[in-house]
Formats: structure tokens, C-alpha cells, sequence
């Protein structure tokens, strides 16, 4: 049986980091104006890690779509990320207390094989874990392998 995702996994392969570089660039990252981009990445029959995009967000709220039994189409969710690509002074880049809450309180995000949410922001990368907890993965730009646009 396969052991639980570890956060530092989910990011190290390559249809993860390519999935959360993706996102956070159709999110349009700035000061404002941008708005949440989701997934879901799953564990497919084949043993393979596949993505399954939300419905696009708002400036600074997404909708999380159904996941019954921590799973979609019958596929166990490894990981869940969302954006905060804008970084404006009215804008959080860090995980929201909302955001903290979904993941802590969401009965269907309980899953054996999932590592949490990763929120996405301009310099780093935050995971929530399924108890509600935050840690700073790291920087962005040197986990997900992009060049600096300055």
C-alpha cells in the first residue's frame, strides 16, 4: 500500500511543479487585478500523478469543486494548491484564516494519501496541512525552477 505524499514529492515531480508554475502565471500575478487559479492533484490507477484544474477564481477567492472521500472521478487527491497572485497592500500573501479553516474543517480533505494545500504567492510557497497548520515550504521561484523578471 502506498505510503502518504510528502509535500517536498508532490513538488519535486514534474507534473506538480509544472501544474503550480502554470497556474500561477494564467492567474495573473501583480500588484492587482489578478485572480485564484486551483487544482487538485491526484493518484491515478496507473501510479501516475494527474491534475484536475478548479473553475477559475476572483481576485482573492476561488470555489474548491466537490471532492467526496477525498478523491475526484474516483482518484485519491495527493495535494491541493491555489493562488494568491495578487500583491497589492489589500491583498494576503500568506494562507488567509479562511483559507486555514477550509483545509482544517473540510471532512472530505482527509484523505490517507494527502500532504495538503499549497497556497502560491509571490515569493513563497505555503502548505497547509489537513490539521489546519502552515509552513513555509520555501521560495517560489527556486522551487518551482523560474528565473527572475525584474
Amino acid at each position: 500500500m502506498r505510503e502518504p505524499f510528502q509535500p517536498a514529492e508532490v513538488l519535486s515531480e514534474p507534473v506538480g511543479s509544472a501544474a503550480l508554475v502554470q497556474a500561477w502565471a494564467e492567474s495573473k500575478p501583480g500588484v492587482s487585478g489578478g485572480h485564484e487559479e486551483g487544482v487538485f492533484i491526484v493518484f491515478t490507477r496507473m501510479n501516475s500523478l494527474e491534475v484536475i484544474c478548479w473553475p477559475m477564481g476572483e481576485g482573492n477567492c476561488i470555489q474548491v469543486p466537490e471532492h467526496p472521500g477525498c478523491a475526484v472521478s474516483g482518484m485519491p487527491i495527493i495535494a491541493s494548491f491555489h493562488t494568491h497572485p495578487n500583491t497589492g497592500p489589500d491583498y494576503l500573501q500568506e494562507p488567509s484564516e479562511t483559507d486555514k479553516r477550509g483545509i482544517r474543517e473540510d471532512p472530505e480533505l482527509k484523505g490517507r494519501l494527502y500532504a495538503g494545500e499549497f497556497v502560491i504567492a509571490d515569493e513563497l510557497i505555503y502548505l497547509i496541512t489537513p490539521s489546519g497548520a502552515v509552513r513555509e515550504i520555501g521560495r517560489r521561484q527556486a522551487l518551482l525552477g523560474e528565473q527572475r523578471k525584474d
